[in-house]
């Protein structure tokens, strides 16, 4: 009865922040555009445009996560919803053009904006108040093995109103007595061993108990396998990622046709940007070195050039921070618009790269990596990506392992939709400084005295 009063409360605040984001759309579209429009609409015709806006809203709601009232911030959620809100009205705004056969007047299109923002705020706010008022933290136990300090990063992240954290254990005292979880609402299972995860899983599963799993690298191979119906037995198949034909023609069509568009789109910038890179010091406009893709193949990566020339000569393998002395007038712009980032278009037209995937990452630092982390190999299933998984969704979680097991569990469930929904969210990370850039040359040392990752993850987080 309490998680359905939960599920229905939230349902139904989700629902209320719809409505609000939807109005001043409707009055903009009602009071100004609809009369304006080439072929005036009768009353169904209004509401198939009305029906279009909140069907984008909703959809870019949910890619940017805006209605996790529970988890995120306050802040993200009215980050996310005006991003949402931004971009479902940039839409319409070009259903609009097509309807009127003019360019539109901009301004009221701006003041519905402008009041979805505040209506953002509000909810969100709001929303935030509600929630943690009707419903209290849940208790909430930590079971560890090779990850220590969840406490923590739930300290670290404001979830103390979401988790009440009764105690922490090992998994081997735990398993000693699965009684101690009677009376708990939540359980983390971080970096436990499958034999005694599972002990775990199923008692919570009896005991209706939710459980949030910080998985292994082994986890997430596991969750790209196939069903297979073999001997009458429940049987799953786990090989090589290797999509089907169709699968690989309409990626790389797709490749194609994004690759080309932008280029298309951004050529003034680009090459304002040259110009402005020739005139600066006088040395090349692309900086090329040399990445893996797919199957460890080793192509030139294109950027445009933001440091000194010759200033990687002496050290291949530092990476650039924000105040490094080598990087150029120039360079420190375009670094901070991810402008120089643009010429992969030209590698992922030439097909070294795609639109979606891993990072490419330098062959210096792979090879490091693959001393202390044999499985980051793995990640070359696939061809390497302009953003990706962990570029979208890595931001809190910044340790070479956790990137890739985040890869990986892209590559065990590829998909069409998959990428779409990625590139889409790639467009809220661009302008958040937290965002993450793949396996950074920052996070070299992080791995440059590590044996085993998971003690590497355990060392993150004690250091929280």
């Amino acid at each position: 009865m309490k998680k359905l009063k939960h599920d229905i409360g939230l349902r139904m605040i989700k629902l209320l922040n719809v409505a609000l984001m939807s109005i001043p759309f409707i009055l903009c579209w009602y009071l100004y555009y609809a009369e304006r429009t080439y072929s005036p609409f009768f009353e169904r015709g209004n509401w198939v445009v009305v029906a279009l806006f909140v069907m984008l809203y909703v959809l870019f709601a949910r890619i940017y996560d805006a209605f996790l009232v529970s988890i995120n911030r306050i802040s993200e959620m009215v980050y996310s919803q005006g991003l949402a809100a931004l971009i479902a009205d940039g839409i319409m705004f070009v259903v609009i053009w097509l309807l009127t056969r003019s360019f539109p007047n901009l301004l009221p299109g701006l003041a519905a904006l402008g009041t979805q923002l505040v209506f953002a705020i509000l909810w969100s706010v709001l929303a935030h108040k509600w929630y943690y008022k009707s419903f209290p933290p849940k208790k909430t136990a930590i079971i560890y093995e090779h990850r220590y300090g969840m406490e923590k990063l739930i300290c670290k992240y404001d979830l103390q109103k979401k988790f009440q954290i009764q105690f922490s254990v090992s998994a081997e005292e735990c398993c000693a007595d699965l009684d101690m979880l009677t009376g708990v609402e939540t359980v983390f299972v971080s970096g436990v061993n499958s034999h005694e995860r599972n002990l775990i899983l199923k008692y919570c599963i009896s005991n209706n108990i939710d459980v949030y799993v910080i998985p292994r690298i082994g986890d997430i191979i596991m969750s790209g396998a196939k069903r297979v119906h073999m001997f009458h037995l429940p049987v799953l198949r786990v090989g090589k990622c290797n999509p089907h034909p169709e699968a690989k023609f309409l990626k790389r069509a797709f490749d194609i046709f994004v690759s080309s568009l932008i280029l298309l789109l951004t050529s003034p910038i680009m090459i304002v940007v040259a110009i402005a890179i020739k005139l600066d010091d006088g040395g090349p406009v692309f900086y090329k070195q040399e990445r893996l893709t797919m199957d460890g193949k080793v192509f030139k990566i294109l950027k445009f050039r933001s440091m000194y020339e010759g200033s990687d000569k002496n050290d291949k393998v530092k990476g650039a921070s924000d105040k490094d002395d080598r990087i150029t007038p120039v360079g420190r712009v375009i670094r901070k618009l991810r402008i120089d980032e643009l010429p992969q278009l030209l590698n992922i037209l030439g097909g070294s790269m795609s639109v979606v995937g891993p990072r490419p990452e330098w062959v210096e630092f792979a090879k490091k990596y693959e001393k202390e982390l044999p499985e980051f190999r793995l990640r070359l299933q696939i061809k390497a990506g302009l953003t990706g998984y962990a570029q979208v969704y890595g931001k809190y979680n910044t340790a070479p392992y956790d990137k890739l097991q985040m890869d990986l569990m892209y590559i065990a469930n590829p998909s069409f939709l998959e990428d779409l929904r990625i590139i889409f969210a790639t467009i809220k990370i661009l302008f958040m400084p937290e965002s993450t850039e793949g396996f950074t040359e920052e996070q070299n040392a992080a791995m440059s005295h590590v044996e085993n990752p998971e003690k590497s993850r355990e060392e993150e987080l004690q250091s929280v």
